[in-house]
């Protein structure tokens, strides 16, 4: 069994990269402990250490402290938007940073000739292989908001369509602030007529452009959540119907009331005209059944005249 002091120093490079990572990632203000971090590390490289401990390139160590940073920042954001949903509108561009981050790492190679490359020193060269991880989770978490469906085509802001519905839903949450400031000294708290009555355009145009979108989105997705909107887009509708129903107790008036009325009276009209159509044709019948008995007694009446004639 080896001494003590041998294990000591033995663990010397595990606890010198130890130190050298966390300074790294505390940032510029602990400048001192990078410094002794790296003076450690100097120290036992020229005591004579194996030269092929898996030491980064000062490249690729860039390219790595990028990425965590990139990846601090975009938890951070979705973190802070999660509740009211915000995702794709606040965090799309930390995102796509992060997407270009991680590129560099797969196609990054290191400058020196006996060294390995960046991407399979970072990406592959562990079993947890973190990088990897965080950014499938990135990638999941975004796919599964379908913030494809806010974005432009090149996700570089919002779509048209998702800045016009964000426009008509904070006009809505206006018009609620406006009228219920309006009403709160006259009427009473479960009363808000005023609200349904001021605010029903804004509303109806809110819930019809949510619904045209859903249908374009059913129509062209292919993707596995294509029966979804963007998240941000389902949360407001989703805060916007239930203040509307729940909290005002308001109400839509409904737009087919006249299909719904003339198919409501055809139905209720169907067993009138079944019972006339069935008495006028089993009357029919009897007629049918009648005419030959008159016939036959006719023709019997004349037999019996010409017997007795």
């Amino acid at each position: 069994m080896a001494p003590p002091w041998c294990l000591c120093w033995a663990l010397l490079p595990v606890l010198a990269l130890a130190l050298l990572g966390l300074a790294a990632a505390a940032g510029p203000r602990q400048t001192p402990a990078l410094e002794l971090a790296q003076e450690l590390a100097e120290e036992l490289w020229s005591a004579g250490l194996p030269g092929d401990l898996p030491e980064l390139e000062p490249e690729c160590r860039s390219l790595l402290a990028a990425f965590a940073e990139g990846s601090a920042a975009l938890t951070g954001c979705l973190g802070q938007r999660a509740r009211p949903v915000r995702l794709c509108q606040g965090c799309h561009g930390y995102y796509r940073r992060l997407l270009a981050q991680y590129g560099s790492i797969a196609s990054a190679v290191g400058n020196s000739s006996e060294s390995h490359n960046c991407a399979k020193s970072i990406l592959t060269s562990d079993r947890l292989q973190v990088v990897v991880t965080l950014s499938e989770f990135f990638n999941e978490t975004w796919e599964a908001a379908n913030c494809a469906n806010c974005l432009k085509n090149s996700s570089e802001g919002l779509s048209n369509s998702t800045e016009e519905f964000l426009d008509l839903f904070n006009k809505s949450l206006t018009c609620f602030e406006h009228n219920l400031q309006g009403q709160a000294i006259d009427l009473s708290p479960n009363n808000y007529t005023e609200v349904c009555k001021n605010c029903n355009e804004t509303y109806t145009k809110l819930n019809d452009l949510y619904n045209h979108l859903q249908r374009l989105n059913r129509q062209g997705g292919e993707s596995a959540h294509s029966a979804h909107l963007c998240i941000d887009v389902e949360d407001a509708m989703n805060i916007t119907r239930k203040l509307w129903s729940r909290t005002f107790n308001c109400s839509l008036p409904c737009s087919d009331t006249v299909p719904v009325i003339a198919v409501s009276s055809f139905i209720l009209f169907l067993p009138i005209v079944f019972y006339l159509s069935s008495f006028l044709h089993s009357k029919q019948k009897k007629r049918i059944l009648i005419l030959p008995k008159r016939i036959q007694s006719n023709a019997n009446l004349v037999n019996i005249q010409e017997k007795y004639s």
